[in-house]
């Protein structure tokens, strides 16, 4: 289908920099799977045009989706941006109210996201490969970058970004609605790579992850080329319970 805790006082003791750093618990390695560099050598070369083009696209509800996601988190909330690409406009709007991690497989977007979103932190590398500290974020957001992941590796992913969320913590993802098994081709002028599951299997992907799914909405965009559908989610960890 053309088209991823340390104590709260730690906080105060580090730069942000260095705190959102210190919750890596590993170093992403290269990336080895064929399909992935095709997407990153992709995103390295169009960097600027994909941003030109993200500008065109009508009824997009990433604004709407993120005031959801945003209003329902605290003050000072620490935030995984997973595809973060050139940092705006999703980005951008996180790191005006919480701490952001983003992380992107492209090294041009990247350059692009600290260029544009200063306050933010950035990390290059495959998400689907990071390895982080339990519970390390109040949220965690992957907006248009599921979809260039493998599909039989979704389910996982759903699971580590559930185990690297606070209890309460939240996801907002936008997913595939149609299913649409791996797909190499040009797009916007550069071989590309697409894959996703149709709205059911991911909705049923996420509950068996262990989230609770707030939002759950098939929206069309309109993109240059046509209408698309996507699956836009919020799901939640749940809290921990109350003891009496």
């Amino acid at each position: 289908m053309p088209r991823s805790r340390p104590a709260l006082g730690c906080r105060r003791r580090l730069s942000r920099t260095h705190y959102l750093a210190s919750l890596l618990a590993g170093a992403v390695g290269d990336v080895a799977d064929e399909r992935k560099r095709v997407v990153a050598s992709g995103y390295d070369r169009m960097a600027e045009r994909y941003l030109e083009w993200g500008g065109t696209i009508e009824g997009d509800p990433r604004h709407r989706m993120l005031a959801a996601f945003s209003d329902r988190l605290p003050a000072d909330a620490r935030v995984l941006d997973l595809g973060c690409g050139a940092g705006v406009p999703s980005t951008q709007q996180l790191a005006q109210r919480f701490h952001v991690l983003g992380v992107d497989i492209s090294r041009s977007q990247l350059e692009l996201a600290r260029r544009n979103v200063p306050e933010a932190e950035f990390r290059l590398g495959d998400f689907s490969e990071l390895q982080l500290a339990e519970g390390a974020f109040e949220g965690v957001v992957a907006l248009y970058a599921v979809s260039h992941l493998p599909r039989e590796q979704h389910g996982q992913l759903f699971v580590d970004v559930f185990r690297w969320l606070a209890p309460g913590g939240l996801f907002l993802a936008t997913l595939g609605a149609a299913d649409s098994p791996d797909w190499t081709g040009e797009w916007l002028g550069e071989e590309m790579f697409f894959s996703s599951h149709d709205a059911d299997a991911n909705r049923q992907l996420m509950r068996a992850a262990g989230f609770d799914l707030m939002v759950d909405e098939v929206a069309v965009t309109h993109e240059p080329g046509g209408d698309v559908s996507f699956l836009w989610v919020i799901g939640q960890k749940p809290p921990v319970a109350e003891r009496w």
